[in-house]
């Protein structure tokens, strides 16, 4: 049998809410294909666990497609490089006349998809290309029809545009023949991850939204700095690979607000939803930013500092900061890490070890299975004052204050830094030195006010 168009999935992972899919679908029978990359990801310093929750989620996607008797298969293609000719290849085999897709903004991916399309159009296969997996898709410009380089008046145009979009989730394509067999993709480089944190069917996803949208978002903004509450929608994992679509997020909160009476528009989940549209966007409107450059021109002149034995340190949490090593040791453990956390981490390694952020946003990649390039990139920019931020440079956290403020008892840091369980409540933030010898705990790496001031200083002189 023969189908026309062929869907080609990336990180959508989804059969709901994924507009390739549900155009594709109306046009008449469909195939589905993912290419795995998997020294692309590499390079891109993708992390084993959201390598393996990508091909878990594929799987899980593939029988729900193979349950409506639509066909979906994975095509191996090392590198982009590698894609346009493995695509077209494939095309030709299934008499393929038209491929769909979703836009991705990071320049790689422009730079795939172009040659992509370079490549089927000379075979005379028409290529779709569908809005990009945004809550608000269509560009967001100021008056002067520039991108915005801060959030907040960002945030306002967003809201007013998002009040003119249809806000229905796409729904899944239809039954397409009998229901047939998938035999799941096991390659022998897939990476592992927590499956008991991350599942990865949709019954178990559309659950956690769900839940969080009844249970949890009213209070998120009283939690979600709380790194030992609950209080996060630990979402995150499944935004990155696109197994959520961000109109189910939107659906949901808009349902359950409207269901408690609340107004949607004043969720500050939504405003987190809001600065990964952000972060996005500005990947395509400054392409620098796809390329290990500094959003602030000038702070490409500062000289960071470069001692392996601190990164190490900082790596492996034995910076002597409690609540920067509990950080660290919970992204290595679990490969997810608090957004407080992220910011304490991320400070520290910039401002205080004064590190190139370059290096710490590699790390991060390298270990979260949530990891999105625009989001990872633009949260370390901010740390590091080079990025869109509206704050000064001045802004550097206080590693023990911020323990203190959203720790208060420890018991975040007992349960990822088991030696200093023993310490009171106080103790913990800041151990003595005679406590730190007694618990097989190391000294602080740095000084904190020193290391701050000279940060200071520094941006101060540029």
């Amino acid at each position: 049998m023969h189908v026309n168009n062929l869907v080609w999935l990336r990180d959508d992972l989804r059969l709901e809410d994924n507009p390739a899919l549900y155009y594709a679908a109306l046009q008449g029978e469909i195939r589905v294909v993912m290419m795995a990359s998997p020294k692309q990801w590499q390079e891109h310093n993708e992390s084993p666990a959201k390598t393996g929750l990508r091909i878990a989620l594929f799987n899980r996607v593939a029988e729900q497609l193979a349950q409506k008797g639509i066909r979906a298969e994975v095509i191996e293609a090392p590198t982009y490089e590698d894609i346009p000719n493995k695509l077209a290849n494939y095309c030709q085999t299934h008499h393929v006349h038209a491929v769909w897709f979703n836009e991705e903004l990071p320049i790689n991916e422009q730079r795939r998809d172009e040659a992509v399309v370079t490549t089927l159009q000379r075979l005379n296969i028409d290529c779709h290309k569908q809005a990009c997996d945004l809550i608000v898709p269509r560009e967001v410009l100021n008056q002067q029809g520039l991108p915005f380089k801060v959030f907040t008046p960002f945030f306002k145009r967003w809201l007013s545009m998002l009040g003119e979009q249809n806000p229905i989730p796409f729904s899944a394509p239809p039954e397409q023949s009998e229901a047939t067999l998938y035999q799941a993709y096991q390659p022998n480089w897939l990476g592992s991850y927590r499956d008991d944190l991350w599942p990865a069917d949709q019954p178990s996803i559309s659950q956690r939204l769900w839940q969080f949208c009844h249970l949890k978002e009213e209070a998120y903004s009283a939690h979600r700095d709380i790194p030992n509450e609950p209080g996060t929608s630990l979402l995150s994992p499944y935004l990155a690979l696109g197994a959520l679509g961000p109109r189910e997020c939107l659906f949901a909160l808009q349902y359950v607000c409207e269901q408690q009476g609340r107004e949607w528009r004043d969720s500050v989940w939504l405003k987190e939803l809001a600065w990964r549209d952000f972060y996005r966007q500005l990947m395509k409107h400054f392409p620098k930013l796809s390329k290990g450059k500094a959003f602030k021109a000038n702070t490409e002149e500062l000289t960071w500092q470069s001692d392996e034995s601190l990164l190490l340190a900082w790596q492996q949490g034995r910076t002597g900061f409690p609540i920067v090593d509990a950080a660290m040791r919970q992204l290595n453990q679990t490969g997810w890490m608090h957004n407080r956390l992220r910011m304490i981490s991320a400070s520290f390694f910039c401002k205080l070890m004064f590190a190139d952020w370059r290096k710490g946003e590699a790390y991060f990649m390298q270990k979260l299975i949530d990891g999105e390039f625009a989001a990872n990139n633009g949260g370390w920019q901010w740390s590091a004052s080079t990025g869109c931020d509206a704050a000064p440079y001045f802004r550097v956290f206080n590693p023990t204050r911020q323990s203190q403020t959203y720790d208060k008892s420890g018991d975040f840091i007992r349960r990822f830094v088991p030696e200093l369980t023993e310490l009171d409540d106080k103790a913990i933030h800041q151990p003595s030195s005679a406590q730190r010898l007694a618990c097989a705990y190391p000294e602080p790496i740095i000084d904190y006010k020193s290391a701050r001031q000279y940060a200071i200083d520094v941006f101060a002189n540029l």
